[in-house]
């Protein structure tokens, strides 16, 4: 049994802790709810620049006093920027976990956003930025997402620019944080052994100086699709991004669509792996997914194949589509989905991490959480109906289709 308990503090933060006796590690995560949809057009990436700079120290922690702390202790910090919010996170041994959270909250509401600091992180960035573009692949898909949400906040890139990340300046970084980082549009999570009195105080103690106030960002709904896109490029292969349009994360039939997902590219037993690659021999990667935000959502499927197989792969891809339209998925194929998603979803919250990922995601993007017999007992409800229905919607649409490699 484990027991989820959420609590808002007076300064308007929210706290959820799980209990998971046996443990013997506490993660912590801070979830900020920003993301680089809410960016302002001329500091695009700023979000995720200000994620790389709160490891460079804060008012009383250097950043070498930041990582040997973490290190001495055997633990992980990190974090990461999505499109919709921006998440820190630490786990460490549960005897640790005082230590873990007061670091969260010194970091989160004390950076030194020293000048310096920003101008030296920029040289950091720009160098990911550069091993990003010499990857085909996430080419592909950077581009695929700029042109599924064409002229819309939603298809940039976390990362930013070269452009914008070169032009952005300490006191953007500084009013960004200032605006955005505030108690009410943060979730710290903490999940492990201990109780959640105990977790509270000590999240409220290292919170303290947390700004108070905030507002979640205000969106807008992307508008009508772009087009494809072919980009000539010197490489072994043909990297394809191929769909289109989805469901957005709060609609009824997303379980649905994650069955369709799985049967089409989702697994080892999916039809694009056993079409594809195990009886054609044309891929090493194919694959399916599916991705949802406030308001829309993207589905989307990849394959890498030599350009002499080019052609014949985008054909493969658009064919197994239409038999999906034509004539949906066998009963079988619907019990291995929703044995796949139900088994992996609950092995996959075997660790304190994963666990709290989860409660601060749902928290920060929907302010709820949903039980996990629920969210089994909403896959297992899967019937051809519903198959059907979210076939119709989101795959008789024509896919675009983004290419990378050789003419």
């Amino acid at each position: 049994m484990t027991d989820l308990r959420i609590t808002q503090l007076s300064s308007g933060l929210t706290v959820a802790t799980e209990r998971v006796p046996g443990t013997l590690s506490v993660a912590t995560g801070v979830w900020v709810g920003v993301g680089s949809r809410d960016e302002p057009d001329a500091v695009s990436g700023v979000s995720h620049f200000l994620e790389h700079l709160l490891f460079k120290g804060t008012d009383t922690r250097s950043a070498q006093e930041l990582s040997r702390g973490v290190d001495r202790r055997g633990g992980d910090f990190n974090a990461f920027t999505s499109k919709e919010y921006t998440a820190y996170y630490c786990r460490l041994p549960a005897r640790h976990a005082e230590f873990g959270i007061e670091l969260l909250g010194d970091v989160l509401t004390r950076p030194a956003l020293r000048d310096d600091d920003v101008h030296a992180e920029r040289q950091v960035i720009l160098e990911e930025l550069a091993m990003d573009d010499d990857s085909p692949d996430d080419v592909a898909h950077r581009t695929f997402a700029a042109r599924v949400f064409e002229g819309h906040s939603l298809g940039r890139d976390p990362g930013g620019d070269r452009a914008h990340v070169q032009a952005i300046t300490p006191d953007d970084v500084r009013g960004f944080f200032g605006q955005h980082y505030r108690a009410n549009n943060m979730v710290v999570t903490a999940v492990g052994p201990l109780e959640h009195d105990e977790l509270l105080s000590l999240v409220e103690a290292a919170f303290a100086d947390v700004a108070l106030g905030g507002e979640r960002p205000v969106r807008v709904a992307p508008g009508a699709l772009g087009a494809g896109q072919t980009i000539p490029d010197d490489t072994e292969q043909v990297h394809i991004v191929m769909g289109g349009r989805s469901l957005a994360r709060l609609d009824p039939r997303r379980e649905a669509l994650d069955v369709v997902n799985h049967v089409l590219g989702g697994g080892l037993s999916s039809r694009l792996f056993e079409e594809i690659r195990e009886r054609r021999g044309l891929a090493y990667a194919v694959y399916s997914g599916v991705s949802s935000y406030a308001d829309a959502g993207v589905f989307q499927m990849y394959a890498g194949t030599q350009p002499e197989h080019a052609d014949e792969v985008q054909a493969l891809l658009r064919a197994e589509i239409d038999k999906l339209i034509a004539d949906g998925i066998t009963d079988d194929e619907l019990d291995v989905a929703k044995g796949y998603l139900t088994g992996a979803f609950e092995l996959g919250l075997e660790d304190t991490g994963a666990r709290m990922a989860r409660t601060a995601g749902q928290l920060i993007t929907t302010g709820t959480v949903r039980d996990i017999d629920g969210q089994v007992a909403r896959w297992a409800a899967v019937d051809h109906d519903a198959v059907r229905e979210v076939i119709a919607e989101v795959l008789t649409t024509d896919p675009i289709v983004v290419t990378v490699g050789p003419d």
